[in-house]
């Protein structure tokens, strides 16, 4: 079983339903278990900065999907939420992006992990300090609490506290 960590996020209608039915399918998975999850948080948009503020969260699953299977699972989840994939960085009603696969190091051309651009999505790492502070990013050697207090954490607001 392998540590794996998704960033979810959603920007078009019932934002909260979408990520609860979101972990609701994640936990469905098969040789997958739901482990922790995130409060959820609301941010502005990122990259592409005309739209919707999102609602925002990670979690924390244990699997013995491949990282390939789960990225087809994911997606699978995504499409089955109505996600349609427009434009980079556009709307959607759900959004789940593998952050990291245990210590893995992925490079292919539909799947980089981690993330690439986690260590500079405040939206990303206020979350996922949540529930894995001390995890190292296995590329930057640095943990997810050393990485957030590198980033502007300024647009990033706890939902319904």
């Amino acid at each position: 079983m392998t540590l794996v960590y998704l960033g979810l996020g959603s920007n078009i209608e019932n934002r909260e339903t979408y990520l609860q039915k979101a972990l609701a399918s994640l936990a469905e998975l098969p040789r997958t278990r739901l482990l922790a999850q995130s409060a959820v948080y609301e941010t502005a948009a990122w990259g592409k900065t005309d739209q919707s503020d999102f609602l925002n969260m990670v979690c924390q699953l244990e699997t013995d999907l491949s990282p390939q299977e789960l990225l087809r699972s994911c997606q699978n989840i995504e499409s089955r939420l109505g996600r349609v994939r427009h434009e980079h960085w556009g709307p959607r009603t759900i959004d789940i992006d593998i952050l990291f696969y245990g210590h893995e190091i992925i490079d292919e051309e539909k799947l980089r992990v981690p993330h690439p651009y986690l260590q500079n999505r405040a939206f990303v790492l206020v979350p996922l300090s949540d529930i894995a502070e001390s995890f190292i990013h296995p590329l930057l050697k640095k943990s997810a609490a050393d990485l957030l207090k590198e980033t502007d954490q300024s647009g990033v607001k706890r939902f319904k506290d």
